[in-house]
């Protein structure tokens, strides 16, 4: 069974740290593109991280550059989201997707993937 499982959410001060972890199961995820999503009330999702396999390329959304970092464990089939100087704004809750490339794809579009986490609540407190 494909499944993708987020963990690490929670409440966290402003200037404050959170990791999150994103398991995958029933599939190879380093073989996959990657996307971190995340979705505050009453907005559109927004792309914060996408992650090319075809050629490794990686994107930050402009509001969360140099506090963001992608990482992965291939050993774990895991990849992770470091979010450091988290903000109120940043509130929101998180989905990792993945999808298998295709000749033609844009790795920072939702629709793109196929394959979604269940989200994990992130809340910043000012």
């Amino acid at each position: 069974q494909v499944q993708l499982v987020e963990s690490g959410g929670g409440l966290v001060q402003s200037g404050g740290s959170l990791r999150l972890s994103c398991a995958a199961s029933g599939f190879t995820l380093e073989y996959y593109n990657i996307g971190w999503f995340r979705q505050a009330p009453g907005k559109e999702r927004e792309g914060v991280l996408c992650i090319s396999h075809s050629d490794g390329s990686t994107y930050y959304a402009d509001s969360v550059k140099g506090r963001f970092t992608g990482s992965r464990d291939n050993a774990k089939n895991t990849v992770y989201l470091e979010m450091n100087s988290l903000k109120p704004e940043d509130t929101a809750v998180y989905y990792c997707a993945a999808f298998f490339p295709r000749p033609v794809q844009d790795v920072c579009v939702s629709y793109e993937y196929d394959y979604w986490g269940q989200g994990t609540q992130v809340t910043v407190s000012s």
